[in-house]
């Protein structure tokens, strides 16, 4: 799947609220009510990554979690990128036990 052009990314974007486009990933910082709701959405985030067949990168802090994405075979975003940025916002409701 080819590169995008900065151009292509920023268009994507305006289709998903709060992500950032640095040149080589997108990037999004999701805010939970606490640790548990954090770690729960990262839990969920394992299927549709792996039935992807392409895993972000993440930060885990207390009650946030920073998610990067990139196709690094092509040295920047692609499809597959904003692809799975849709299914995150898809699984990334807050959910405390």
């Amino acid at each position: 799947m080819p590169k995008l052009t900065d151009d292509e990314v920023g268009a994507a974007l305006g289709r998903l609220p709060g992500w950032s486009f640095d040149g080589s990933t997108i990037r999004k910082e999701f805010s939970f009510k606490g640790f548990t709701s954090a770690v729960g959405f990262v839990e969920r985030l394992v299927e549709p990554a792996n039935a992807a067949r392409h895993h972000p990168d993440l930060e885990i802090h207390y009650n946030r979690v920073v998610v990067t994405l990139s196709t690094h075979d092509e040295g920047g975003v692609t499809e597959r990128d904003l692809a799975l940025a849709r299914t995150i916002e898809d699984v990334a409701e807050p959910q405390d036990p």
